[in-house]
Formats: structure tokens, C-alpha cells, sequence
């Protein structure tokens, strides 16, 4: 198939405390046949007055119904940082299970599978200064941010509403789907081991592909052009292949 002609939707879905303009970057380093939209949850960006959702499922939910027209007869992948990547996999499994077509591709990255169980102590209900500082060690925070009280009160619901989505959510295995799932990983990630990365595989019954990059959580903001490329290529592929 013939990428210059053919066009495909990237769905980008952002990590706690985000919103759409966290991955807006990503459209300057993709070929010209990707097309990146991120999506806001509610209680952020132009959805600022919405009311947060606090757990996984209504999340999915809210994302679906942004993109369930456009994905009817159009190619997409989907994309998802950290709680994003969470959502990417819940979002994949819920279109599929109301027989839209599907994403040729799901690239996750900064989260472990989601049927690793987690035994890090919960944010979302931490003590404020053990929250902040908390924020502190994972990065991606500007200091800017987590010294200026008034930053924190606006940032700070949204944050705890995001770990409580992601700290209260159970998994439940279903048979695994038919879509590659490339996952990205930050050696320097304190919260993910590679061990927890290789789970992902229960999820799909294409081999899965596992990318790693130098940095912490938050690799991704150094990592533009290299994940640029990876998104281009995969999804060139992916086009080449359909039919």
C-alpha cells in the first residue's frame, strides 16, 4: 500500500496529571502520512470545568465515545504513556468487544502489563508533602510546579484522582487480542522493572516488541525524534500490511 496516499490517526493518550498538550510534540517528528491527536480527559485542558473521573473503566469509557465515529473506517493505532498505557490496552480490548475495527498497532510505553500486580504503596492518598515529594522523585514535574502552592492546588486533585484510577483498577484476563503492541521502556524507570514489562505478551498473540531508551519515567520528552521514527516506521509497516 502506498503510505503517501494513505493516512493514519495515532491516538495519543497522556500519563497522570497530563492532558492533550503533553504529547502535541509528537506530530513534528512523524512522517507526513501520521496524523497525532491526543485526547483530554475530563477536568483538564478545554475540558478543565468537567468533573474528574477517578477510576479506569469510566476513563475508557469517556475516551471511546471521543473516537468512536472516526474510527469506523479509517486506519489507527493508539499510544499511551504511563496511565495512558493503560488506558490504551482497556480501550483496545472495549473496541474490540463491540465489534469496531480495530488499531493495527498499540504502542505502550512507561507502564508494566496490566496484569502485573502492583505492591508499591498508593499515592492518590498520601499525605500532601509525601505527595509532592513523591511527584518529586518520579520527574516529569517542573520544580516550578511542585513549589508553587497555588499550581498545586489547581494540579493536585487531578493528580490524585489520576493514581486513584490507577491504583484502584483490577485486572481481568481475557483471551488475548490479535494486534502487535510495541512497548517502551526507560532504563533509569524506577517504577517499571523489565521483568514486569514481559507480561505484556498475555495480551496479544503477535510477539510483542520491547524498546528500551536511556532515562527515567519521562523518557519520552528526550526521546521525540527516536520515537518519531519508531511510530513512522512501525505504522508504515502496518499499512503495507492491510489490506
Amino acid at each position: 500500500m502506498n503510505t503517501d496516499k494513505q493516512k493514519i490517526t495515532l491516538y495519543c493518550l497522556h500519563f497522570a496529571g497530563g492532558n492533550a498538550l503533553s504529547l502535541r510534540h509528537f506530530q513534528a517528528h512523524v512522517a507526513d502520512f501520521v496524523h497525532v491527536r491526543p485526547l483530554d480527559l475530563p477536568g483538564r485542558g478545554k475540558r478543565v470545568m468537567e468533573p474528574l473521573l477517578t477510576n479506569a473503566e469510566s476513563m475508557v469509557d469517556d475516551v471511546f465515545h471521543q473516537i468512536q465515529d472516526d474510527i469506523k473506517g479509517k486506519p489507527y493505532a493508539i499510544y499511551g504513556h504511563s496511565m495512558g498505557a493503560l488506558l490504551g490496552h482497556l480501550l483496545t480490548k472495549h473496541i474490540l468487544s463491540v465489534g469496531l475495527p480495530a488499531p493495527v498497532h498499540l504502542f505502550v510505553s512507561g507502564r508494566e502489563a496490566p496484569s502485573v500486580v502492583c505492591d508499591k504503596p498508593d499515592k492518590h492518598c498520601l499525605p500532601k508533602q509525601q505527595f509532592i515529594a513523591t511527584l518529586n522523585e518520579l520527574g516529569g514535574s517542573p520544580p516550578e510546579l511542585l513549589e508553587d502552592a497555588a499550581l498545586m492546588d489547581f494540579f493536585e486533585p487531578i493528580l490524585r484522582a489520576d493514581f486513584k484510577a490507577i491504583e484502584t483498577f483490577v485486572y481481568n484476563p481475557t483471551q488475548p487480542f490479535d494486534i502487535p503492541i510495541t512497548v517502551m521502556h526507560g532504563l533509569k524507570d524506577g517504577e517499571v522493572t523489565h521483568a514486569e514489562l514481559l507480561p505484556w505478551q498475555q495480551e496479544t498473540r503477535q510477539p510483542i516488541s520491547i524498546n528500551k531508551f536511556a532515562g527515567g519515567h519521562f523518557f519520552i520528552f528526550d526521546y521525540l525524534p527516536q520515537m518519531g521514527q519508531l511510530f513512522s516506521q512501525t505504522l508504515a509497516q502496518a499499512l503495507r500490511n492491510s489490506p
